[in-house]
């Protein structure tokens, strides 16, 4: 009986396919609960158990990590309708920051892919390789001309390491009380904002 009702009723028919569903849960959770998961959430929303899920993945960071990535495409389209029309870029990199803050906290699984963050701290995870080139893939998206500012991919993928880091910061101390909206944007304009114009007067 127990079987039958593991998948729905419906055991996937290969790993791709156990993998995708166990993913498409995990991402259904975190929606609802708005929290980081465990691998028995996502086992018994499939009612499966934990060992099933382990099978794939084989922690909880790691089924978080799959989960982001899969929400990866949403999360740039919100970015870039954010950030649409500022092609300067002390004004699009402050919002792109502000917002992806924002948007980590409402889904965290996000947290673990961009800034190392969950339930805990992964302090090596910002310069990890999916971050890097998620973080990347998200200024690419500004309407920015990089180059006109003396930006070439090495050093947009330090101004990408860099903005990680400073957003890991705010995110896991953000101030006691943490700035209102307003006021980090005018904090980060005045400290972030002469780091990403450095890079221009750099060669000269």
């Amino acid at each position: 009986m127990a079987r039958r009702r593991g998948w729905g009723g419906s055991p996937p028919a290969s790993d791709d396919e156990a993998v995708a569903r166990i993913v498409d849960a995990a991402v259904d959770v975190i929606a609802r609960t708005g929290t980081a998961i465990s691998i028995a959430d996502v086992a018994d929303s499939l009612g499966v158990i934990r060992q099933t899920v382990y099978r794939y993945f084989p922690s909880a960071d790691a089924l978080m990590t799959a989960a982001a990535l899969a929400s990866v495409d949403g999360f740039l389209d919100r970015l870039a309708q954010h950030v649409h029309g500022l092609d300067d870029p002390v004004e699009a990199m402050v919002e792109g920051v502000l917002f992806t803050l924002a948007d980590v906290r409402r889904t965290p699984h996000l947290g673990i892919l961009l800034i190392g963050t969950d339930a805990g701290v992964h302090p090596d995870s910002l310069v990890s390789d999916e971050a890097r080139a998620f973080g990347m893939t998200m200024i690419n998206r500004f309407d920015v001309d990089w180059p006109r500012y003396g930006y070439d991919d090495a050093a947009l993928l330090d101004l990408v390491e860099y903005v990680l880091r400073t957003m890991q910061s705010l995110f896991i101390s953000p101030g006691n009380p943490p700035r209102e909206a307003s006021e980090l944007r005018r904090y980060l304009r005045r400290w972030m904002g002469p780091a990403i114009l450095a890079q221009r007067a750099t060669q000269h």
